[in-house]
């Protein structure tokens, strides 16, 4: 029986506690406890489809540390589950339609972090005036507090991001679903091994 991939979820400071377990190889099990019901939901539909076991508890101060920080705790416990990566595709790509919202997810778990929003979708200025302005179902989460949770999850799990909004034809609630699911799925890819590969999957030897 192949190894259960995991890692348990731990971050405190002097504004934020955090603490829960992510399981690689799981069914999509979530109890997710945040201040930010939007964020819950979120991190539930990324875990849901991209097939991840994940519990998360989340105090603090302010919505920033709060949000920054959850992005941190669990960007370090998908990099130390994936430990050296042997076997591993490395490479997913997954788009997600809500409604009349599409959104593409690439990723490559290169250990170079880097995030890059792209906007394809005809109606641009309008889906940009969406993601500046519009927040939430009438809550206090927007869009820049998802980016920021994305930045400090990369930065923290190594991985390259690229979403593309393809379609805007909606609102925020549906272009973050959209988000959130390709990337669960995208993430699945990436993460799943591949029985032909020996090693890492890296001609360099190591991905840091």
């Amino acid at each position: 029986m192949a190894n259960i991939r995991s890692a348990k979820i731990s971050r405190k400071t002097s504004e934020v506690t955090i603490q829960g377990a992510l399981v690689i190889d799981g069914s999509g099990r979530t109890e997710i406890k945040t201040d930010f019901e939007p964020l819950n939901h979120l991190l539930t539909l990324f875990a849901f489809h991209g097939l991840f076991d994940l519990t998360l508890q989340a105090q603090g101060d302010l919505a920033h540390h709060i949000i920054e920080d959850i992005g941190i705790a669990l960007g370090q416990a998908f990099k130390a589950a994936l430990d050296q990566k042997e076997g591993i595709n490395r490479y997913g790509c997954f788009s997600v339609t809500m409604d009349k919202v599409v959104v593409e997810v690439d990723i490559d778990i290169s250990g170079r972090p880097s995030l890059l929003e792209n906007i394809s979708a005809k109606n641009e200025i309008q889906v940009k005036s969406i993601l500046d302005h519009t927040s939430f179902d009438n809550t206090n989460f927007k869009f820049k507090d998802a980016k920021e949770f994305l930045e400090a999850f990369i930065q923290h799990a190594g991985i390259s991001l690229v979403y593309n909004i393809k379609s805007g034809e909606g609102d925020l609630h549906h272009v973050l679903e959209a988000l959130f699911k390709a990337m669960g799925k995208a993430l699945d890819q990436a993460t799943q091994i591949d029985i032909r590969r020996k090693g890492v999957p890296s001609t360099k030897g190591i991905i840091d």
